[in-house]
């Protein structure tokens, strides 16, 4: 059973509530899958729970993955309205040599000294890993390619990237180009939360430019439903790599892995962390946004009680069936004075699963309580002093 408990500093614990919860019993969890592979990484991507990892922090090359921040920046750009998606972006013969038709690599097929509207572009980054559409469009938010990697290392580290750098917008292996597991599992996360719009593009598993239609080469959006996303990757130095992302019901997990032996390797390994994300973990949304959670005594204000609550949703990821070992209690600032502002932090909420704390969220003033008047401020004083809390 889900426990509430209050908890003020000068008081033992008392049991409040107790939340109606499933009588599911909890399910054994048994020890993760081993891949044979370089690094691994899965996340829950509506919490940020790590629920299985390998090497996570180990920086390693990440090929055509890096187009997935090529592709955020892009997003990024056109909800800061600095950007426009008809707009049209003008195919250089720099974009053209280093990432078309005749350089070998991954490409969109795009004509030197044409125009394309961005929306294809990023089709193209997206579902075609076109290096021809990801330099065209670093050049044109940027100026040059190098001068966009300083952008793109500039918006890792506001995401918390913090082992990552980047080189060029495609991920063709330079020195020094590098990320983790862990980071490009932050990344995915971001692309999914971030950019709800775009990210559909993601799932689609054909795109057509210039007569020439080529599929996705995500192998899971062909294979499980469940999956809609996200980007793989592949040069000699890195092996196969794939970042995949999948929902079921209210779940959402995130897969990384890199260094796998073949594209088929990289599918089959990424699909054995979803499974087990998905068979032995749960996400449970524990409360809301401004959920009632404590009403506290206020002294020298207008009003004599002010009810805390949240300032943001609290949900877990935990192992399946474990919430009913769930036990949640609020610690809560001792003599309360006012004045007071909306959302301003009052004390805590603690969740713990098994003596493990697993949650730590601030509770907040829910409205505002100004100062009485000075007779009334002088009784509260006299009071507080001769009852405490």
């Amino acid at each position: 059973m889900f426990f509430l408990r209050k908890f003020f500093y000068s008081s033992s614990l008392v049991l409040l509530s107790a939340m109606a919860v499933s009588v599911t019993a909890q399910q054994l969890v048994p020890a993760p899958p081993q891949l044979s592979v370089s690094a691994y990484v899965l996340m829950d991507a509506d919490t940020g729970t790590i629920l299985v990892e390998h090497n996570s922090g180990e920086p390693l090359p990440p090929a055509s993955l890096t187009k997935m921040m090529t592709s955020y920046i892009v997003s990024e750009e056109i909800d800061s309205g600095r950007l426009k998606e008809d707009e049209r972006v003008r195919i250089s013969d720099n974009a053209w040599k280093k990432g078309g038709a005749k350089s070998g690599s991954s490409t969109m097929f795009l004509n030197p000294r044409t125009e394309v509207p961005v929306m294809d572009l990023l089709r193209g980054v997206i579902i075609q890993s076109g290096n021809d559409a990801s330099i065209a469009l670093a050049e044109h938010i940027a100026g040059n390619e190098m001068a966009f990697a300083d952008v793109m290392n500039q918006q890792a580290k506001l995401l918390g990237m913090n082992d990552t750098h980047f080189m060029n917008s495609t991920g063709w292996p330079a020195e020094g180009h590098i990320t983790t597991a862990r980071d490009l599992a932050i990344l995915g996360q971001a692309v999914v939360q971030d950019h709800p719009d775009h990210y559909s593009i993601y799932a689609e598993k054909y795109f057509q430019y210039n007569g020439i239609n080529q599929s996705n080469r995500n192998k899971l959006l062909f294979r499980d439903k469940t999956v809609d996303g996200l980007k793989t990757g592949h040069t000699n130095e890195a092996g196969y790599c794939l970042v995949a992302s999948a929902k079921k019901k209210d779940m959402r997990l995130i897969s990384v892995v890199m260094g796998a032996k073949s594209e088929e390797s990289r599918a089959v390994e990424s699909q054995r962390l979803l499974s087990y994300g998905f068979r032995y973990f749960a996400t449970h949304n524990l409360y809301k946004a401004g959920s009632a959670l404590h009403t506290s005594r206020i002294w020298g204000g207008l009003q004599k009680e002010l009810v805390l609550t949240l300032a943001k949703d609290v949900t877990v990821t935990i192992p399946s069936g474990a919430h009913k070992k769930l036990v949640a209690e609020t610690v809560v600032d001792k003599g309360i004075h006012a004045p007071i502002i909306a959302g301003q932090e009052l004390g805590r909420l603690h969740v713990t699963l098994e003596d493990e704390l697993i949650v730590d969220a601030p509770l907040i003033a829910s409205t505002p309580v100004d100062e009485s008047g000075f007779i009334a401020r002088t009784w509260d004083s006299l009071m507080f002093m001769v009852q405490g809390e």
